[in-house]
């Protein structure tokens, strides 16, 4: 079992390859451990992308999330599927608006203005972090200041 499982660690995050390894994750698939478990059901829930309808994607959701307590050796996994259970109405607004809006905007805001505000860590005022951030944000002029700096 050592064997198998130090050659298929790189097969199981990496996908199908070579022929060397898919004989590794189908002799790991046969030995039947809680890892492979894991790994079956991980690529089981990247099938959820694929659906078109918000009702298809939360019927399959809670099909998966079912599957993960009948393992229930799987604490991660079940830690993940409490998590989607939280977040399931903000999960499927993805699919009600037929996949045309992501986060990834917002977050790239997000990410400027923590940067921005650590730049700006030891300004006197907020009102310089806030010009600052203007300035970053919405590539605005440089402010007027009251003193002039050589």
């Amino acid at each position: 079992m050592k064997n198998v499982s130090k050659f298929v660690l790189f097969a199981l995050i990496c996908g199908e390859g070579s022929f060397r390894q898919s004989q590794n994750i189908y002799r790991m698939l046969q030995l039947n451990l809680m890892t492979t478990k894991a790994y079956l059901l991980k690529e089981e829930f990247d099938n959820l992308w694929e659906y078109q309808d918000a009702c298809d994607a939360q019927a399959f959701m809670h099909k998966w999330i079912e599957e993960v307590y009948k393992v229930n050796q799987l604490r991660h996994l079940e830690i993940f599927s409490r998590s989607l259970l939280r977040h399931e109405q903000l999960i499927l607004n993805y699919f009600k608006t037929g996949k045309r809006f992501s986060s990834g905007v917002v977050e790239g805001l997000n990410n400027k203005v923590k940067v921005t505000l650590r730049k700006s860590y030891g300004f006197r005022t907020q009102k310089y972090q806030k010009y600052a951030l203007y300035h970053v944000l919405g590539k605005l002029p440089v402010p007027e200041l009251t003193h002039k700096f050589c």
